[in-house]
């Protein structure tokens, strides 16, 4: 089921991606909602270890939105997840825009500190009348790997 204010405007289909992952431990995500918001054949893309290989630290992950939503769907079933967006860089062209968008997550939505931060790369599409989700693409903070000082406040340009 879309809604169609979530998908009006880049900021509120950036909005409604955090949104619908994040909520107390047991809470059953809006997973129509999710569905919604992202183009047929859509991947979701986390940077993941690579168990067995010393040669890499990290790689790509493709998922599909069913595939992400079976890998997410037991996590959120244990422990509460609230992941809210601290800083957007956006840059559009035409129908499509590319936004970096740096994430804070928390167990509680009142923990003063997350514990974990990234940054989701976003590329969307307008179809005319609605924008959709073609890819999420992220990478979490780390020592090796801290959020560069652009992508820590807003500076969108188009």
């Amino acid at each position: 089921m879309t809604i169609p204010s979530d998908v009006s405007s880049i900021d509120a289909i950036i909005h409604a991606a955090y949104d619908v992952i994040s909520g107390p431990a047991g809470a059953r995500r809006d997973w129509d909602r999710e569905r919604s918001l992202f183009l047929p054949g859509a991947r979701l893309i986390p940077t993941a270890t690579v168990p067995g290989r010393n040669d890499v630290d990290l790689a790509p992950l493709l998922l599909d939105v069913e595939e992400y939503i079976q890998r997410v769907e037991p996590l959120f079933a244990e422990k509460d997840f609230y992941e809210t967006e601290v800083a957007r860089r956006t840059e559009q062209f035409g129908q499509i825009a590319q936004v970096w968008s740096t994430y804070e997550s928390r167990h509680r939505e009142d923990d003063p500190e997350p514990f974990m931060r990234g940054i989701n790369s976003f590329q969307l599409f307008h179809d005319g009348s609605r924008w959709w989700i073609v890819n999420i693409y992220w990478q979490h903070e780390s020592a090796a790997h801290p959020i560069p000082a652009k992508y820590e406040g807003n500076d969108s340009s188009g």
